[in-house]
């Protein structure tokens, strides 16, 4: 088994580095990198404004290597009055480790659609919740969120850029390393993947390797566009990824 992961700089590479150790055969092409996001100069004021017991959400840990040092600058520490929630565990440890709080995540599946399905999360009518995540994403959490009578605001912290390859070479270049399982961790991922080798290698090469991703969701989306031999990984973290790899 050779394992293409087209997961960002630096989880990518630290997958590659743990499946090396363990005798695997693993490669990285990251397919997006992060840049500071529109929002930070407004998120300390964002965060002082709350009032006790509001929520904030964090959609990935790019969001807290971002957030944390707008903090900083402006002079500002997480609030220990509010309550905070994570989409999953290796977000929660990065929030717990730089603000000290009790951060809440879904153990089940690290997806939003387990995260709003959280007993906390039902009573929401009156407070406010700053979802602070990267340009776009789903809309799921948010809406739910105001269904159930909060007050949303979105603070985007990083900006997800894709980067640019040449599809003939990379296709070369991977075939001839006999890759035969990719690892992607986003539909916006997926999608570019997809687009960016030559009909031919899709044909004969991408779509028939086996595929890891970290959702229902994601998996669905694959069959459609034409992949057959899926696993869905418990999580998104790479020791989930690693125990789906095995």
């Amino acid at each position: 088994m050779s394992i293409l992961v087209t997961r960002p700089t630096p989880a990518a590479e630290e997958l590659v580095s743990r499946l090396r150790t363990a005798g695997r055969v693993a490669w990285a092409m990251p397919l997006i990198e992060f840049t500071p996001g529109t929002g930070l100069d407004d998120l300390p004021g964002q965060l002082t404004s709350l009032q006790r017991g509001d929520l904030v959400f964090l959609l990935s840990q790019h969001a807290i290597h971002y957030a944390h040092p707008a903090l900083a600058r402006a002079g500002v520490s997480w609030p220990a009055s509010l309550h905070y929630y994570a989409i999953g565990r290796t977000t929660a440890l990065a929030l717990h480790t730089v603000s000290g709080h009790d951060v809440v995540w879904p153990h089940e599946r690290e997806t939003s659609e387990i995260l709003i399905q959280l007993p906390a999360l039902q009573q929401v009518a009156g407070k406010r919740a700053l979802i602070l995540r990267g340009n776009g994403g789903r809309e799921l959490l948010a809406e739910t969120l105001q269904q159930r009578g909060a007050d949303v605001q979105f603070v985007e912290c990083y900006q997800r850029c894709a980067k640019i390859y040449q599809g003939a070479i990379e296709g070369r270049r991977w075939r001839d390393r006999q890759v035969d399982t990719l690892v992607v961790t986003s539909g916006e991922m997926l999608q570019q993947l997809y687009s960016l080798f030559p009909e031919i290698d899709r044909e004969e090469w991408l779509l028939h390797c086996r595929l890891i991703v970290v959702s229902e969701r994601l998996a669905t989306r694959a069959a459609e566009l034409g992949w057959r031999d899926i696993r869905v990984a418990e999580g998104a973290d790479n020791d989930a990824l690693l125990r789906a790899l095995q």
